[in-house]
């Protein structure tokens, strides 16, 4: 049995259905995917780095949404990274679906051709990364991919671009303060 605490500011129970709120890791970020000539653009936040070189970022795309059929054909899309200035047309892209309209033209963003994959990179963010998939074998059992960024993209003319956390909701933390600690990484 856990050590009970004794003290004014004792744990309590979280229900294990607010984890996800305390772990959420990295910004939200954009997924577009190109199927059958029809660009599309998803809201999507639980991803996370897998490796370095090449850089490998894992994610999931439920088997419900839009995008899932489109990334699994074509096993290609871009991760563009939206700053906090974009907080409101990211939230439209992820309360509706590209099954029954454009994303793109409904929520304000302009979809910039790739130069490795069809999917298309989304001018307004400060940065994208075009992927191909790299690894599905996780793909039936918890809809996680893993991508390989085969080419980045940034806007220098963003500069200290602030990105949106999610956090449950429709709560969301933003970027703030930067600090630097001695490290032995390099």
């Amino acid at each position: 049995m856990p050590h009970a605490m004794n003290t004014p500011h004792a744990m309590q129970i979280l229900p294990l259905s607010q984890v996800y709120r305390l772990i959420e890791p990295g910004p939200v970020v954009l997924l577009t995917t190109s199927h059958q000539g029809h660009a599309n653009v998803m809201t999507m936040s639980w991803h996370m780095m897998v490796d370095f070189n090449p850089p490998l970022i894992a994610c999931i795309v439920s088997s419900g949404d839009f995008s899932f059929t489109a990334l699994r054909a074509t096993k290609a899309c871009v991760i563009a990274i939206p700053a906090v200035e974009l907080a409101s047309k990211v939230v439209a892209v992820g309360n509706c679906s590209g099954r029954d309209m454009d994303k793109f033209a409904a929520c304000g963003l302009t979809a910039v051709p790739a130069t490795q994959v069809q999917a298309p990179l989304v001018g307004e963010c400060f940065a994208n990364l075009e992927c191909v998939v790299k690894d599905t074998r996780l793909v039936n059992a918890y809809n996680l991919f893993v991508l390989e960024v085969v080419k980045a993209w940034h806007d220098p003319a963003q500069v200290a671009p602030k990105t949106i956390h999610h956090q449950g909701y429709g709560m969301f933390q933003v970027d703030g303060e930067t600090i630097t600690l001695p490290s032995r990484m390099p």
